[in-house]
């Protein structure tokens, strides 16, 4: 059988994923994967990421964290994008240990050969948004109606 993705360079961001067949909408394409980290041993490991704009952390759930840069597979090289044509799924465990729940990558629409894949990767970090790292974790998808950054506003409390 044929590969249905490859990786290569890509003009969003350094390396990406692209379809190497047409894909039909609505099919789980491939798992993120990576080694379980709890979100003390990521934060031990790798610091406060918001300060470089790179990361292949994905979090899990609110217990893990799956760490791309150990065991990762092609789905790290995935760039976001404002008008994203994937994606990215948690789809818990049955069993009651949280590191086996898992992340598949979804296309959403039918996605034709050749075409990046992209997702949203709906970045949030503690603290305020500022001018500094909107341009740190800069987006550069192309999309007509970018928002210019990976980082989504904090949800309001409802008060």
């Amino acid at each position: 059988m044929s590969k249905k993705i490859v990786r290569r360079r890509s003009p969003i961001h350094g390396n990406g994923v692209f379809a190497a067949v047409d894909l039909p909408a609505d099919i789980d394409l491939i798992e993120y994967r990576g080694r379980r980290l709890t979100h003390r041993q990521a934060d031990r490991l790798y610091g406060d990421t918001a300060e470089d704009g790179h990361t292949f952390l994905f979090i899990l759930n609110d217990r893990y964290v799956i760490d791309a840069n150990v065991d990762g597979n092609v789905a790290r090289w995935i760039n976001t994008s404002c008008k994203p044509n994937c994606q990215a799924v948690v789809e818990e465990s049955p069993g009651r240990d949280r590191r086996e729940d898992r992340v598949m990558i979804r296309t959403l629409r039918p996605i034709k050969a050749g075409e990046e894949l992209s997702y949203d990767y709906g970045i949030t970090i503690d603290g305020r948004i500022t001018e500094r790292l909107k341009r740190i974790w800069a987006c550069h998808c192309g999309q007509r109606g970018c928002s210019g950054t990976m980082l989504k506003p904090k949800r309001k409390r409802a008060g």
